[in-house]
C-alpha cells in the first residue's frame, strides 16, 4: 500500500500546486491514500470551507492541522463535517479530533496529528499524550504528523516511537530537510517542506519579515502570490504497519523533470 503526505500546504499558492500536480502522482505512483497538512492554506493562516473542499476534490483524504487550526471562524463546522484533524495533545475540552481512521477500497490508515512543545502553542506533553493517541488507532498503518518548531524536538519523538508506527513526518517549519530515512521499520523526516511560493520567507512575501527583523516589531504577513512554485510530497510503501520504501517528489513550477529523494534504509 502507497501513501502520499504533503507538508505544509501555503496560501492560493500551495492549492494550485496541489491541483495542478496531485492526480498525476497519484495516478503515477498509484497512491491509496494521500495525507496533507493545510492549516496554512487559506492566505497563509487557518483553512477555510471552500478551500478545504478544493483540496479533497484535488485528491487529498485526510487533513491535519497545528498552531492554526482554529484561524478560521469555520474551522470548528469543518471539523465536524469532513476528516479534518487538529493536534491530539490540545487541552481538554478543545473541539475537534485528533486522530482519523480511513477505510478505502479495503485498505485502512490511522493518522494521528500532534503539536510540538518548544516555542509553540501551550498545550500538553506530545510524547505522553501520543500513548492515549495509539490506542485511537483502528489500522496498523500509522502515520504522524508532527508540527513542531525544533528538529530537534521532531527528531526525539522520531527515537521515542521508532519500531512502533509506520511514518512520523514533521511539519510547521516550511523549509524541507534532507534526513528521509526508514529506521526499524519507520519512515521519518524532520520536515516535508511547503507546498506554494518557493521565493521570498517559507511562503510569505518577504518585505513583511524582513522588516520584523530589522524593527523587533510585528507586521502582516502575506503569501508570496508572484513567485516560483513548489510541490513537495513524500510518497511511503507499507506492509503490514511497517514502512518499506519511501521518497521524497519535489517539483519547481512546470519542470518537466521531478526532483526524486530516496529515503536512507538502516
Amino acid at each position: 500500500m502507497r501513501v502520499g503526505f504533503i507538508g505544509d500546504i501555503v496560501g492560493r499558492v500551495g492549492r494550485n500546486a496541489v491541483s495542478n500536480n496531485l492526480k498525476y502522482f497519484i495516478n503515477k505512483f498509484e497512491l491509496d491514500f494521500v495525507v496533507a497538512n493545510a492549516e496554512n492554506a487559506s492566505g497563509g493562516f487557518g483553512l477555510t470551507s471552500t478551500n478545504a473542499i478544493e483540496l479533497f476534490e484535488s485528491g487529498i483524504d485526510v487533513i491535519t492541522g497545528g498552531n492554526h487550526s482554529f484561524d478560521k471562524k469555520d474551522s470548528i463546522e469543518l471539523m465536524s463535517k469532513m476528516p479534518i484533524i487538529r493536534p491530539y495533545n490540545h487541552f481538554a475540552g478543545v473541539f475537534g479530533k485528533g486522530v482519523a481512521n480511513i477505510t478505502k477500497n479495503g485498505k485502512s490508515i490511522s493518522v494521528i496529528n500532534l503539536m510540538g512543545n518548544y516555542s509553540m502553542p501551550h498545550c500538553n506533553n506530545a510524547f505522553l499524550e501520543v500513548e492515549s493517541a495509539l490506542k485511537e488507532c483502528m489500522s496498523d498503518n500509522i502515520l504522524i504528523d508532527f508540527h513542531a518548531e525544533a528538529t530537534s524536538e521532531k527528531n526525539a519523538f522520531f527515537h521515542h516511537l521508532c519500531g512502533r508506527i509506520t511514518a512520523i513526518f514533521g511539519t510547521h517549519t516550511h523549509v524541507g530537510t534532507d534526513d528521509l530515512q526508514i529506521l526499524n521499520s519507520t519512515a521519518y523526516v524532520s520536515d516535508v517542506g511547503l507546498s506554494g511560493a518557493f521565493d521570498g520567507v517559507i511562503g510569505m512575501d518577504k518585505e513583511a519579515p524582513i522588516k520584523a527583523f530589522l524593527t523587533g516589531l510585528k507586521h502582516s504577513f502575506k503569501v508570496n502570490e508572484k513567485a516560483r512554485t513548489i510541490f513537495q510530497m513524500i510518497v511511503f510503501e507499507c506492509e503490514d504497519g511497517k514502512c518499506v520504501d519511501a521518497f521524497k517528489i519535489r517539483l519547481i513550477d512546470s519542470i518537466d523533470e521531478v526532483q526524486i529523494q530516496r529515503a536512507l534504509h538502516f
